[in-house]
């Protein structure tokens, strides 16, 4: 749904921005991991397209609100970082394929890199209604860069952070430092969100494990409804068959084993309808 909102408050969170907007109809429907999109520029841009982005909370207060969690790569998030409480923005949402929560209570471990983190606080709250254990492991290339630290903390079980640059705990990538976090913790599933190669890294480690892993792509959303085919990835479908599919529209959550991150960018040769040869692999 297409809606005006509010903008209720902003605050910085480190290296980050943070929105918290009135959307009374789009947080009723929010489930965690859906994604809003933003019209960015004011009534007179030339900035046609929106920019998608990650829920990071949502409350019952004024009827509804989303906070919407970002970092300026560019005029259209630069834009977003200047507006004031009172300002208003057109928001569509939410979207995307929500993650998939387990029926039992399980352990699972949370892993985000950068602002990709914040997606998670929200799935943290649902899995912990349903009684599973939930332990946080989050990382950025420096402190100011890993989100939600001390909300991970007062929350989870336990709270692993690192940084590439060792400026809080302890040196490296979240990837690095899964493995253990799994073993100590007994971990049954995975849900993860951060850059392409970090979601490569932790599916990795989770199919060592032979564990399930979600995982939230972040991807360029042009539109944020699957018409633009910005934001289209190579994925295994049930059948074995490998589809250009739309990041906005059939994710952003994928199970991690089904992304072929090695192939993201280009149009794997054996893909249906690929040029050339993805036909014979239809089935």
């Amino acid at each position: 749904m297409q809606v005006t909102g509010t903008v209720l408050t902003t605050r910085r969170v480190d290296a980050y921005h943070a929105l918290t907007v009135v959307a009374p109809g789009i947080a009723e429907r929010y489930r965690p991991g859906h994604f809003v999109s933003v019209a960015v520029g004011g009534a007179h841009t030339s900035m046609i397209t929106r920019r998608a982005l990650t829920v990071h909370d949502v409350k019952p207060d004024y009827g509804g609100t989303v906070e919407l969690v970002f970092t300026v790569r560019g005029p259209g998030t630069a834009w977003l970082a200047e507006r004031r409480a009172r300002d208003t923005l057109d928001l569509v949402g939410p979207l995307g394929r929500p993650f998939p929560l387990p029926r039992d209570p399980v352990h699972c471990v949370l892993v985000g890199a950068e602002y990709g983190s914040a997606v998670l606080f929200p799935v943290a709250d649902a899995l912990m209604e349903r009684g599973c254990r939930v332990d946080f492991l989050l990382g950025g290339a420096s402190a100011d860069r890993v989100f939600g630290a001390m909300r991970a903390r007062r929350m989870a079980e336990t709270t692993t952070l690192t940084t590439e640059d060792g400026s809080l705990g302890l040196r490296g990538k979240v990837a690095d430092a899964l493995p253990s976090v799994i073993a100590d913790t007994r971990a049954d599933a995975v849900y993860a969100c951060g850059p392409m190669e970090t979601l490569r890294a932790v599916t990795a480690v989770a199919i060592e494990f032979d564990i399930p892993v979600q995982v939230a792509v972040e991807e360029s959303m042009a539109c944020g409804i699957g018409v633009c085919m910005t934001c289209v990835i190579p994925v295994i479908g049930d059948d074995g068959a490998t589809r250009m599919v739309r990041a906005c529209a059939e994710g952003p959550v994928f199970r991690g084993e089904r992304v072929r991150f090695e192939d993201v960018g280009t149009i794997p040769f054996d893909a249906l309808g690929a040029p050339g040869g993805g036909a014979r692999h239809a089935g």
